[in-house]
Protein backbone atom coordinates (compact mmCIF):
# COMPACT_ATOMS: atom_id res chain seq x y z
CA UNK A 1 0.00 0.00 0.00
CA UNK A 2 1.43 3.37 -1.06
CA UNK A 3 2.07 5.99 1.59
CA UNK A 4 -0.24 8.99 1.53
CA UNK A 5 1.68 12.24 1.58
CA UNK A 6 0.80 15.12 3.90
CA UNK A 7 -0.22 17.20 0.87
CA UNK A 8 -2.63 14.49 -0.25
CA UNK A 9 -4.10 14.28 3.23
CA UNK A 10 -4.65 18.01 3.24
CA UNK A 11 -6.36 17.80 -0.14
CA UNK A 12 -8.59 14.97 1.04
CA UNK A 13 -9.33 16.91 4.20
CA UNK A 14 -10.73 19.85 2.24
CA UNK A 15 -11.98 19.09 -1.25
CA UNK A 16 -12.35 15.39 -0.47
CA UNK A 17 -14.60 15.91 2.53
CA UNK A 18 -16.76 18.46 0.73
CA UNK A 19 -17.10 16.14 -2.26
CA UNK A 20 -18.76 13.65 0.08
CA UNK A 21 -21.26 16.15 1.48
CA UNK A 22 -24.57 17.04 -0.08
CA UNK A 23 -25.21 20.59 -1.25
CA UNK A 24 -27.87 20.87 1.45
CA UNK A 25 -25.32 20.01 4.14
CA UNK A 26 -22.75 22.50 2.86
CA UNK A 27 -25.23 25.36 2.56
CA UNK A 28 -26.40 24.69 6.10
CA UNK A 29 -22.79 25.04 7.29
CA UNK A 30 -22.30 28.22 5.25
CA UNK A 31 -25.37 29.92 6.69
CA UNK A 32 -24.47 28.82 10.22
CA UNK A 33 -20.97 30.23 9.87
CA UNK A 34 -22.30 33.54 8.52
CA UNK A 35 -24.86 33.92 11.30
CA UNK A 36 -22.61 32.88 14.19
CA UNK A 37 -19.00 33.56 13.23
CA UNK A 38 -18.88 36.36 10.68
CA UNK A 39 -16.85 39.55 10.61
CA UNK A 40 -18.83 41.51 8.03
CA UNK A 41 -20.89 43.58 10.49
CA UNK A 42 -17.82 44.69 12.46
CA UNK A 43 -16.02 45.50 9.19
CA UNK A 44 -18.97 47.63 8.13
CA UNK A 45 -19.01 49.33 11.53
CA UNK A 46 -15.40 50.42 11.01
CA UNK A 47 -15.91 51.49 7.39
CA UNK A 48 -18.99 53.49 8.29
CA UNK A 49 -18.28 54.93 11.71
CA UNK A 50 -14.48 55.19 11.81
CA UNK A 51 -13.79 56.05 8.17
CA UNK A 52 -17.10 57.46 6.96
CA UNK A 53 -18.01 58.63 3.47
CA UNK A 54 -15.62 57.44 0.76
CA UNK A 55 -16.07 59.58 -2.33
CA UNK A 56 -13.47 58.78 -5.00
CA UNK A 57 -10.37 60.90 -4.66
CA UNK A 58 -10.98 61.73 -0.99
CA UNK A 59 -8.71 61.06 1.97
CA UNK A 60 -11.33 58.75 3.48
CA UNK A 61 -11.43 56.66 0.29
CA UNK A 62 -7.68 56.16 0.68
CA UNK A 63 -8.18 55.13 4.32
CA UNK A 64 -10.77 52.58 3.18
CA UNK A 65 -8.28 51.14 0.69
CA UNK A 66 -5.65 50.64 3.38
CA UNK A 67 -8.15 49.28 5.93
CA UNK A 68 -9.71 46.66 3.67
CA UNK A 69 -6.31 45.61 2.34
CA UNK A 70 -5.08 45.01 5.90
CA UNK A 71 -8.23 43.11 6.88
CA UNK A 72 -8.01 40.86 3.84
CA UNK A 73 -4.38 40.13 4.62
CA UNK A 74 -5.44 39.05 8.11
CA UNK A 75 -7.98 36.42 7.01
CA UNK A 76 -5.79 34.16 4.92
CA UNK A 77 -5.72 35.18 1.27
CA UNK A 78 -2.84 33.81 -0.76
CA UNK A 79 -2.10 37.35 -1.83
CA UNK A 80 -3.64 40.80 -1.51
CA UNK A 81 -2.68 43.54 -3.92
CA UNK A 82 -3.68 46.98 -5.16
CA UNK A 83 -4.49 47.97 -8.73
CA UNK A 84 -3.71 51.58 -9.55
CA UNK A 85 -6.54 53.58 -11.10
CA UNK A 86 -6.90 57.28 -11.76
CA UNK A 87 -10.21 58.62 -10.46
CA UNK A 88 -12.08 61.93 -10.58
CA UNK A 89 -11.89 64.27 -7.60
CA UNK A 90 -15.05 66.30 -7.09
CA UNK A 91 -15.58 68.24 -3.86
CA UNK A 92 -19.00 69.38 -2.66
CA UNK A 93 -17.82 72.34 -0.62
CA UNK A 94 -20.13 74.19 1.77
CA UNK A 95 -23.58 72.82 2.49
CA UNK A 96 -26.04 73.91 -0.19
CA UNK A 97 -28.88 76.31 0.53
CA UNK A 98 -32.12 76.86 -1.35
CA UNK A 99 -35.51 78.49 -0.99
CA UNK A 100 -38.70 79.10 -2.92
CA UNK A 101 -39.35 82.81 -3.40
CA UNK A 102 -43.14 83.24 -3.60
CA UNK A 103 -43.71 86.98 -3.88
CA UNK A 104 -41.78 88.12 -0.79
CA UNK A 105 -42.08 84.87 1.15
CA UNK A 106 -38.98 82.64 1.43
CA UNK A 107 -39.59 78.94 2.01
CA UNK A 108 -36.44 76.91 2.67
CA UNK A 109 -36.18 73.52 0.97
CA UNK A 110 -33.50 70.78 1.19
CA UNK A 111 -31.22 70.33 -1.83
CA UNK A 112 -27.82 68.84 -2.61
CA UNK A 113 -25.56 69.31 -5.61
CA UNK A 114 -25.45 66.44 -8.08
CA UNK A 115 -22.08 64.80 -8.54
CA UNK A 116 -19.90 66.57 -11.08
CA UNK A 117 -22.00 69.74 -11.06
CA UNK A 118 -20.44 73.17 -11.29
CA UNK A 119 -21.03 75.76 -8.60
CA UNK A 120 -23.40 78.66 -8.69
CA UNK A 121 -21.92 82.13 -8.34
CA UNK A 122 -20.80 83.07 -4.84
CA UNK A 123 -24.09 84.88 -4.33
CA UNK A 124 -26.16 81.96 -5.59
CA UNK A 125 -28.62 81.75 -8.47
CA UNK A 126 -32.15 83.17 -8.56
CA UNK A 127 -34.50 82.67 -11.49
CA UNK A 128 -38.04 81.79 -12.48
CA UNK A 129 -38.84 78.09 -12.64
CA UNK A 130 -40.37 75.94 -15.35
CA UNK A 131 -41.55 72.47 -14.36
CA UNK A 132 -41.17 69.55 -16.77
CA UNK A 133 -41.79 65.81 -16.61
CA UNK A 134 -39.26 64.57 -19.15
CA UNK A 135 -36.27 65.43 -21.29
CA UNK A 136 -38.54 65.27 -24.34
CA UNK A 137 -40.73 68.02 -22.94
CA UNK A 138 -37.80 70.43 -23.28
CA UNK A 139 -38.04 70.07 -27.05
CA UNK A 140 -41.76 70.72 -26.97
CA UNK A 141 -41.35 73.87 -24.89
CA UNK A 142 -38.42 75.20 -26.88
CA UNK A 143 -35.84 77.88 -26.10
CA UNK A 144 -38.35 80.74 -25.90
CA UNK A 145 -39.99 79.28 -22.79
CA UNK A 146 -36.85 77.89 -21.17
CA UNK A 147 -34.11 80.49 -21.70
CA UNK A 148 -33.03 82.24 -18.51
CA UNK A 149 -35.03 79.90 -16.24
CA UNK A 150 -34.30 77.08 -13.84
CA UNK A 151 -35.71 73.82 -15.22
CA UNK A 152 -37.40 71.73 -12.55
CA UNK A 153 -37.49 68.02 -13.48
CA UNK A 154 -40.30 66.53 -11.43
CA UNK A 155 -41.04 63.07 -12.82
CA UNK A 156 -41.44 60.73 -9.83
CA UNK A 157 -40.22 57.17 -9.71
CA UNK A 158 -43.15 54.98 -10.71
CA UNK A 159 -44.70 53.72 -7.49
CA UNK A 160 -46.64 51.03 -9.37
CA UNK A 161 -43.43 49.15 -10.16
CA UNK A 162 -42.93 46.20 -7.82
CA UNK A 163 -39.23 46.03 -8.70
CA UNK A 164 -37.99 49.34 -7.32
CA UNK A 165 -34.92 49.28 -9.58
CA UNK A 166 -37.27 49.39 -12.57
CA UNK A 167 -38.83 52.51 -11.08
CA UNK A 168 -35.36 53.99 -10.65
CA UNK A 169 -34.25 53.25 -14.21
CA UNK A 170 -37.46 54.81 -15.49
CA UNK A 171 -36.74 58.15 -13.84
CA UNK A 172 -32.96 58.54 -13.53
CA UNK A 173 -32.36 59.95 -17.02
CA UNK A 174 -33.55 63.39 -15.82
CA UNK A 175 -30.90 63.35 -13.08
CA UNK A 176 -28.07 62.13 -15.28
CA UNK A 177 -28.73 64.18 -18.42
CA UNK A 178 -31.10 66.92 -17.27
CA UNK A 179 -28.53 69.71 -16.97
CA UNK A 180 -26.90 68.84 -20.27
CA UNK A 181 -30.19 68.90 -22.17
CA UNK A 182 -31.66 71.95 -20.42
CA UNK A 183 -28.51 73.97 -21.10
CA UNK A 184 -29.05 73.49 -24.83
CA UNK A 185 -32.28 75.48 -24.50
CA UNK A 186 -30.73 78.32 -22.49
CA UNK A 187 -31.61 77.20 -18.96
CA UNK A 188 -29.45 78.74 -16.22
CA UNK A 189 -29.75 75.81 -13.81
CA UNK A 190 -31.70 72.63 -13.08
CA UNK A 191 -33.38 71.18 -10.04
CA UNK A 192 -34.20 67.46 -10.10
CA UNK A 193 -36.68 65.55 -7.95
CA UNK A 194 -34.74 63.05 -5.83
CA UNK A 195 -34.72 59.40 -6.89
CA UNK A 196 -36.79 58.24 -3.94
CA UNK A 197 -40.11 56.39 -3.70
CA UNK A 198 -41.20 57.91 -0.40
CA UNK A 199 -41.90 61.50 0.62
CA UNK A 200 -39.24 62.84 2.99
CA UNK A 201 -36.77 65.69 3.47
CA UNK A 202 -33.61 63.92 2.30
CA UNK A 203 -32.24 65.10 -1.07
CA UNK A 204 -30.48 62.29 -2.95
CA UNK A 205 -27.31 63.03 -4.88
CA UNK A 206 -25.93 60.97 -7.76
CA UNK A 207 -23.93 61.23 -10.93
CA UNK A 208 -24.81 63.65 -13.71
CA UNK A 209 -22.99 64.40 -16.94
CA UNK A 210 -22.58 67.40 -19.19
CA UNK A 211 -21.62 65.05 -22.02
CA UNK A 212 -19.80 66.82 -24.83
CA UNK A 213 -21.02 70.31 -23.96
CA UNK A 214 -18.31 72.98 -23.88
CA UNK A 215 -17.51 74.08 -20.33
CA UNK A 216 -18.96 77.50 -21.07
CA UNK A 217 -22.40 75.84 -21.24
CA UNK A 218 -22.17 73.94 -17.94
CA UNK A 219 -25.00 74.96 -15.59
CA UNK A 220 -25.39 74.14 -11.89
CA UNK A 221 -27.68 71.25 -11.05
CA UNK A 222 -29.01 69.96 -7.74
CA UNK A 223 -31.44 67.41 -6.35
CA UNK A 224 -34.38 68.53 -4.25
CA UNK A 225 -36.02 66.31 -1.64
CA UNK A 226 -39.32 64.70 -2.59
CA UNK A 227 -41.18 66.82 -0.02
CA UNK A 228 -39.45 69.88 -1.43
CA UNK A 229 -40.40 68.86 -4.97
CA UNK A 230 -44.04 68.47 -3.98
CA UNK A 231 -44.03 71.90 -2.36
CA UNK A 232 -42.33 73.59 -5.31
CA UNK A 233 -44.77 72.01 -7.77
CA UNK A 234 -47.77 73.07 -5.70
CA UNK A 235 -46.42 76.62 -5.37
CA UNK A 236 -45.87 76.86 -9.14
CA UNK A 237 -49.46 75.87 -9.79
CA UNK A 238 -50.63 78.74 -7.60
CA UNK A 239 -48.05 81.20 -8.91
CA UNK A 240 -46.30 80.37 -12.23
CA UNK A 241 -44.00 83.37 -11.71
CA UNK A 242 -42.48 81.96 -8.52
CA UNK A 243 -38.70 82.14 -8.32
CA UNK A 244 -36.19 79.69 -6.92
CA UNK A 245 -32.85 80.42 -5.27
CA UNK A 246 -30.02 78.00 -4.69
CA UNK A 247 -26.35 78.24 -3.83
CA UNK A 248 -23.66 75.58 -4.07
CA UNK A 249 -19.87 75.76 -4.10
CA UNK A 250 -18.79 72.40 -5.54
CA UNK A 251 -15.59 72.10 -7.56
CA UNK A 252 -13.98 69.60 -9.95
CA UNK A 253 -10.22 68.98 -9.60
CA UNK A 254 -7.72 67.02 -11.66
CA UNK A 255 -7.86 63.23 -11.47
CA UNK A 256 -5.97 61.59 -8.59
CA UNK A 257 -4.47 58.17 -7.98
CA UNK A 258 -6.52 55.54 -6.18
CA UNK A 259 -6.81 51.75 -6.13
CA UNK A 260 -8.92 48.66 -6.54
CA UNK A 261 -8.26 46.28 -3.64
CA UNK A 262 -7.90 42.64 -4.70
CA UNK A 263 -7.57 39.53 -2.54
CA UNK A 264 -6.89 36.18 -4.18
CA UNK A 265 -7.05 32.49 -3.24
CA UNK A 266 -5.45 30.24 -5.84
CA UNK A 267 -7.61 27.38 -7.08
CA UNK A 268 -6.58 23.88 -6.02
CA UNK A 269 -7.53 22.27 -9.36
CA UNK A 270 -8.05 25.04 -11.92
CA UNK A 271 -6.03 28.08 -10.82
CA UNK A 272 -6.28 29.49 -14.35
CA UNK A 273 -10.07 29.95 -13.93
CA UNK A 274 -10.99 33.05 -11.95
CA UNK A 275 -14.21 33.65 -10.00
CA UNK A 276 -14.77 37.25 -8.85
CA UNK A 277 -16.94 38.41 -5.99
CA UNK A 278 -17.06 42.12 -5.17
CA UNK A 279 -18.65 45.46 -4.49
CA UNK A 280 -17.52 49.07 -4.77
CA UNK A 281 -15.46 50.68 -2.06
CA UNK A 282 -16.36 54.28 -2.88
CA UNK A 283 -19.56 55.97 -1.73
CA UNK A 284 -21.17 59.34 -2.07
CA UNK A 285 -20.19 62.03 0.42
CA UNK A 286 -23.47 62.83 2.18
CA UNK A 287 -23.23 59.80 4.49
CA UNK A 288 -21.09 56.74 5.10
CA UNK A 289 -22.66 54.63 2.35
CA UNK A 290 -23.46 51.62 4.52
CA UNK A 291 -25.97 50.21 2.05
CA UNK A 292 -24.32 51.67 -1.07
CA UNK A 293 -21.97 49.91 -1.11
CA UNK A 294 -20.35 49.22 2.24
CA UNK A 295 -22.63 46.21 2.55
CA UNK A 296 -21.43 44.72 -0.73
CA UNK A 297 -17.79 45.26 0.20
CA UNK A 298 -17.97 43.45 3.53
CA UNK A 299 -20.24 40.69 2.21
CA UNK A 300 -17.69 39.95 -0.51
CA UNK A 301 -14.88 39.76 2.03
CA UNK A 302 -17.06 37.54 4.21
CA UNK A 303 -17.38 34.96 1.41
CA UNK A 304 -13.70 34.08 1.83
CA UNK A 305 -13.93 34.32 5.62
CA UNK A 306 -16.72 31.72 5.52
CA UNK A 307 -14.70 29.40 3.29
CA UNK A 308 -11.73 29.71 5.62
CA UNK A 309 -13.88 29.07 8.70
CA UNK A 310 -15.21 25.90 7.07
CA UNK A 311 -11.82 24.78 5.76
CA UNK A 312 -13.07 24.80 2.17
CA UNK A 313 -10.38 25.06 -0.51
CA UNK A 314 -11.92 26.22 -3.80
CA UNK A 315 -11.15 24.40 -7.05
CA UNK A 316 -10.97 27.65 -9.01
CA UNK A 317 -9.14 30.85 -8.14
CA UNK A 318 -11.35 33.20 -6.16
CA UNK A 319 -10.81 36.94 -6.14
CA UNK A 320 -12.49 39.43 -3.89
CA UNK A 321 -12.39 42.74 -5.76
CA UNK A 322 -13.27 46.01 -4.05
CA UNK A 323 -13.74 48.39 -6.95
CA UNK A 324 -13.02 52.11 -6.74
CA UNK A 325 -15.13 54.82 -8.41
CA UNK A 326 -18.37 53.08 -9.31
CA UNK A 327 -20.42 56.08 -8.26
CA UNK A 328 -19.04 58.75 -10.57
CA UNK A 329 -17.02 57.14 -13.30
CA UNK A 330 -16.73 53.32 -13.17
CA UNK A 331 -12.98 53.72 -13.46
CA UNK A 332 -12.26 50.75 -11.15
CA UNK A 333 -14.37 48.27 -13.09
CA UNK A 334 -12.93 49.40 -16.40
CA UNK A 335 -9.35 49.24 -15.09
CA UNK A 336 -9.87 45.72 -13.74
CA UNK A 337 -11.05 44.54 -17.16
CA UNK A 338 -8.22 46.38 -18.91
CA UNK A 339 -5.64 44.60 -16.76
CA UNK A 340 -7.38 41.24 -17.11
CA UNK A 341 -7.04 41.54 -20.88
CA UNK A 342 -3.38 42.52 -20.63
CA UNK A 343 -2.73 39.53 -18.37
CA UNK A 344 -4.87 37.20 -20.56
CA UNK A 345 -6.96 36.11 -17.57
CA UNK A 346 -9.91 33.77 -17.89
CA UNK A 347 -12.90 34.75 -15.74
CA UNK A 348 -15.61 32.11 -15.56
CA UNK A 349 -17.89 33.73 -12.99
CA UNK A 350 -18.44 37.15 -11.39
CA UNK A 351 -20.82 38.01 -8.56
CA UNK A 352 -21.53 41.56 -7.41
CA UNK A 353 -23.40 42.93 -4.40
CA UNK A 354 -24.50 46.53 -4.96
CA UNK A 355 -28.18 46.64 -4.06
CA UNK A 356 -28.02 47.17 -0.32
CA UNK A 357 -27.69 45.03 2.78
CA UNK A 358 -31.32 43.96 3.00
CA UNK A 359 -32.66 40.38 3.17
CA UNK A 360 -31.48 38.38 0.16
CA UNK A 361 -34.11 37.12 -2.25
CA UNK A 362 -32.11 35.67 -5.15
CA UNK A 363 -29.91 36.54 -8.10
CA UNK A 364 -30.07 38.45 -11.35
CA UNK A 365 -28.07 36.63 -14.02
CA UNK A 366 -26.37 37.57 -17.26
CA UNK A 367 -25.81 34.32 -19.13
CA UNK A 368 -27.15 32.13 -21.91
CA UNK A 369 -30.12 29.78 -21.53
CA UNK A 370 -28.08 26.68 -20.74
CA UNK A 371 -26.16 28.46 -17.99
CA UNK A 372 -29.35 29.99 -16.62
CA UNK A 373 -31.06 26.60 -16.48
CA UNK A 374 -28.14 25.10 -14.57
CA UNK A 375 -27.90 27.90 -12.01
CA UNK A 376 -31.64 28.25 -11.49
CA UNK A 377 -31.78 24.49 -10.78
CA UNK A 378 -30.05 25.32 -7.47
CA UNK A 379 -33.27 26.96 -6.28
CA UNK A 380 -34.28 23.81 -4.41
CA UNK A 381 -31.25 23.93 -2.10
CA UNK A 382 -31.77 27.68 -1.50
CA UNK A 383 -35.45 27.27 -0.63
CA UNK A 384 -34.93 26.81 3.15
CA UNK A 385 -33.28 30.26 3.21
CA UNK A 386 -36.17 31.99 1.40
CA UNK A 387 -34.04 32.50 -1.71
CA UNK A 388 -36.43 32.06 -4.61
CA UNK A 389 -35.78 34.63 -7.35
CA UNK A 390 -33.51 33.52 -10.21
CA UNK A 391 -34.02 35.86 -13.13
CA UNK A 392 -32.15 37.12 -16.16
CA UNK A 393 -31.15 40.76 -15.89
CA UNK A 394 -28.46 43.26 -14.91
CA UNK A 395 -25.76 41.79 -12.68
CA UNK A 396 -23.66 44.77 -11.62
CA UNK A 397 -21.96 47.86 -12.96
CA UNK A 398 -18.42 47.00 -11.88
CA UNK A 399 -18.43 43.48 -13.30
CA UNK A 400 -20.22 44.71 -16.41
CA UNK A 401 -16.99 45.40 -18.37
CA UNK A 402 -15.69 41.81 -17.96
CA UNK A 403 -15.60 40.07 -21.33
CA UNK A 404 -14.14 36.56 -20.85
CA UNK A 405 -15.67 34.19 -23.40
CA UNK A 406 -17.71 31.90 -21.13
CA UNK A 407 -18.22 34.19 -18.17
CA UNK A 408 -21.44 34.09 -16.17
CA UNK A 409 -22.30 37.28 -14.26
CA UNK A 410 -24.64 37.49 -11.28
CA UNK A 411 -25.94 40.20 -9.00
CA UNK A 412 -27.24 39.55 -5.50
CA UNK A 413 -30.93 40.53 -5.32
CA UNK A 414 -31.90 41.72 -1.84
CA UNK A 415 -35.40 42.91 -1.03
CA UNK A 416 -35.35 46.34 -2.68
CA UNK A 417 -38.46 48.01 -1.27
CA UNK A 418 -36.54 50.22 1.20
CA UNK A 419 -33.34 50.66 -0.79
CA UNK A 420 -34.21 53.98 -2.39
CA UNK A 421 -35.16 55.44 0.99
CA UNK A 422 -31.38 55.57 1.56
CA UNK A 423 -29.70 55.47 -1.83
CA UNK A 424 -27.23 58.41 -2.22
CA UNK A 425 -28.77 60.27 0.74
CA UNK A 426 -27.62 61.53 4.14
CA UNK A 427 -29.46 58.71 5.94
CA UNK A 428 -27.44 55.89 4.34
CA UNK A 429 -25.72 55.18 7.63
CA UNK A 430 -24.65 52.18 9.67
CA UNK A 431 -27.81 52.14 11.78
CA UNK A 432 -29.86 51.58 8.60
CA UNK A 433 -28.29 48.12 8.13
CA UNK A 434 -29.60 45.09 10.00
CA UNK A 435 -26.85 42.72 11.15
CA UNK A 436 -28.78 39.54 10.43
CA UNK A 437 -29.90 40.65 6.98
CA UNK A 438 -26.33 41.61 6.10
CA UNK A 439 -25.02 38.20 7.20
CA UNK A 440 -27.76 36.34 5.32
CA UNK A 441 -26.69 38.17 2.19
CA UNK A 442 -23.07 37.14 2.69
CA UNK A 443 -24.12 33.52 3.21
CA UNK A 444 -26.22 33.58 0.06
CA UNK A 445 -23.28 34.90 -1.95
CA UNK A 446 -20.92 32.29 -0.48
CA UNK A 447 -23.43 29.55 -1.27
CA UNK A 448 -23.66 30.46 -4.93
CA UNK A 449 -19.88 30.82 -5.16
CA UNK A 450 -19.54 27.32 -3.65
CA UNK A 451 -22.05 25.76 -6.03
CA UNK A 452 -20.45 27.34 -9.09
CA UNK A 453 -16.97 26.39 -7.89
CA UNK A 454 -18.03 22.80 -7.25
CA UNK A 455 -20.11 22.23 -10.38
CA UNK A 456 -18.64 24.66 -12.90
CA UNK A 457 -20.66 26.53 -15.51
CA UNK A 458 -22.48 25.13 -18.49
CA UNK A 459 -20.26 25.48 -21.57
CA UNK A 460 -22.35 23.82 -24.29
Amino acid sequence: MKKITLLALLFIGSSGIYAQKSDEQVLKEIYKSALTNSKCYSWLDHLSNDIGSRLSGSASAEKAVQYTKAEMESIGFDRVFLQEVMVPKWVRGEKETAYILDNKTKINVPICALGGSVATSKNGLTAEVIEVQSLEELVTLGKDKIKGKIVFFNRPMDNAQIESFHAYSGAVDQRYAGAKEASKFGAVGTIVRSMNLRLDDFPHTGAQSYGDLPKSQYIPTAAISTNGAELLSKTLKNNPKVKFYFKQSCEQFDDVLSYNVVGEIKGSEHPENIMVVGGHLDSWDLADGSHDDGAGVVQSMEVVNIFNNLGYKPKNTIRVVLFMNEENGLRGGNKYEELSLVNKENHIFALESDSGGFSPRGFSLECDDAQFDKISSYAKVFEPYLIHSFVKGHSGSDIGPLTSKKIVKAGLKPDSQRYFDYHHAANDKFDAVDKRELELGAATMASLMYLIDKNGIETK
